[in-house]
């Protein structure tokens, strides 16, 4: 187990930047994930701490020991790529015993060996599949034998470049709880990569959130949901995206969408500028029909519904409010049908109030949506 730490670290290919100043301090035994877009940098720190690039400046210090000119397998990382990276002509069985016949990473006996990828195959559901080779596998399965790889060798820290995504909707399920149970057995520090934020929610001790190789917030799960340091990292959370909404600020109120939103501005905020971007979760929006009452203390938004698609036990809603188009998820009982006039209802302490910027540009956090405990918080 150790600790990694990433200081000033800068990468370029050419023209691109792939991470500028990127600084990280991931603690021993902490499952952190990095999570982005295409393009937001995520590989490329993968690959800056195992050593297969060569980073312009800063530093990666693992265990408190610089990694300035260590040749990778001096590192002692272990590394699963998107891509599968298995050897065709090897069995699954061979495939996973590579890096355990490692004279790099130091020869295990074959005792040992069949003991390790016993332990590690059962956990990822393939011990049926060890006299296979890889042509006979799913893709699924390709990529369970590659993530076996990694896993099935003691290392100071585990490197997953989106290990999961390959698989189908179900195994992507079951694969985060057996990896999160994983975690937990060894607690190895593990770096893992992922554009899929429930991935990362579910997964992370901790998450960084990155955008074209800059950092752009580090938190908890708990911390990143509720309390997005932008607009950027709050539409980077959640399915469908959180509404955004410009909002004018005057005699002490925020209102949006043409009067159809009003609520009272938040003293302790600054807006002087007289702009704000208000945000709503889909799943934190309440709908009633038109006239309801709604809880008290909570802010009332009045639309008719464009569009109702069934989602199971959930319906998926598009509400005209004052021209722009707010999406709501609620339970397939609320009654509304497309052509009805509602009324949308959120906690004033689920809006989140953002400063607003140039038209397209991302926008930094004011306030709103207090931080409560994990139990109370609707998602």
């Amino acid at each position: 187990m150790a600790t990694v730490e990433l200081t000033g670290l800068s990468k370029a290919y050419g023209d691109v930047q792939a991470i500028t100043g990127l600084d990280l301090a991931i603690g021993d035994g902490e499952f952190f994930v990095v999570l982005g877009p295409s393009g937001a940098g995520k590989t490329t720190t993968l690959k800056s701490v195992a050593g297969l690039v060569e980073v312009d400046d800063g530093d990666v210090v693992i265990a408190g020991r610089s990694m300035r000119g260590v040749e990778p397998y001096h590192r002692n990382v272990a590394m699963a790529f998107e891509s599968y990276a298995l050897y065709p002509q090897k069995t699954v069985f061979d495939n996973l015993a590579s890096p355990l016949r490692s004279g790099r990473t130091g020869r295990y006996s074959a005792a040992d060996q069949q003991q390790r990828i016993d332990a590690v195959t059962t956990t990822l559901g393939i011990n049926h599949l060890l006299r296979r080779f890889p042509r006979e596998l799913s893709n699924g399965q390709r990529q369970r034998v590659a993530l076996g790889r990694v896993l099935v060798r003691p290392a100071d820290v585990y490197l997953l470049d989106e290990p999961l995504s390959h698989l189908d909707a179900k195994l992507r399920a079951q694969m985060r709880a057996e990896l999160k149970q994983l975690g937990e057995m060894s607690r190895t520090t593990s770096l893992y990569v992922t554009h899929d934020y429930q991935e990362a929610l579910a997964l992370g001790d901790r998450i960084a959130v990155l955008r074209a190789g800059r950092l752009v917030q580090v938190g908890t799960p708990h911390e990143i949901w509720r309390t997005p340091v932008d607009s950027f990292v709050a539409k980077a959370l959640g399915q469908p995206e959180i509404n955004l909404l410009e909002a004018e600020v005057a005699d002490g109120r925020l209102r949006a969408a043409g009067g159809a939103v009003d609520l009272p501005a938040p003293r302790h905020l600054d807006l002087a500028g007289g702009r704000a971007r208000l945000g709503f979760r889909p799943r934190d929006l309440g709908l009633l029909r038109a006239g309801s009452t709604a809880p008290v203390g909570d802010v009332v938004l009045r639309g008719r519904v464009g569009l109702a698609e069934r989602l199971g036990r959930l319906m998926e809603f598009s509400v005209d409010v004052g021209g722009h188009d707010v999406i709501v998820v609620a339970d397939s009982d609320a009654g509304a049908r497309e052509g009805d006039v509602v009324d949308l209802h959120v906690p004033l302490t689920d809006v989140h109030v953002f400063a607003a910027g140039p038209a397209g540009e991302d926008t930094v956090r004011l306030g709103g949506a207090a931080v409560r405990e994990p139990a109370q918080e609707r998602s």
